[in-house]
């Protein structure tokens, strides 16, 4: 690994944490996607992570907060775009006819996108607004 990946790796960790601590599973490459696409059942919410400020103020916190709702989803996993190249890639590819984008976020089930929200409709909105968007989904996905 060279000095700028080391670098990378540690800048990136605490961003990485404030998911896994919230109780996300991080898929880190290609075979732990299709591990869970292949094999999990139900819904999932999957938030392609990134080391951006729209992800840090907006993303990463509003995931968060809307697992505080009755409904949500029965799994949570995360891909982290710039990091884990080749997952995110692999993640991205049963994002069918969606264009790319971090950070984002899917409401799947059984591997099929029901619900997404791409950077778009994060960049510039307001926490308690993707919120409202992936509780929304949960109502009428995770019930």
């Amino acid at each position: 690994m060279n000095a700028y990946e080391q670098y990378m790796k540690e800048i990136s960790q605490p961003m990485r944490n404030e998911l896994t601590e919230a109780g996300f599973s991080e898929l880190t490459t290609p075979e732990e996607v299709d591990e869970f696409i292949n094999s999990t059942e139900g819904t999932a919410l999957v938030v392609v992570n990134s080391v951006c400020g729209c992800a840090a103020g907006l993303a990463r916190p509003a995931a968060k907060q809307s697992l505080q709702h009755d409904s949500r989803p029965d799994h949570l996993v995360t891909v982290f775009a710039g990091q884990d190249r080749e997952a995110t890639a692999r993640m991205r590819e049963h994002f069918k006819g969606i264009e790319p984008s971090s950070p984002s976020m899917a409401v799947m089930k059984n591997g099929e996108v029901l619900h997404f929200i791409p950077r778009e409709d994060i960049e510039d909105f307001e926490v308690e607004e993707i919120v409202s968007n992936l509780t929304d989904a949960y109502q009428s996905h995770c019930s």
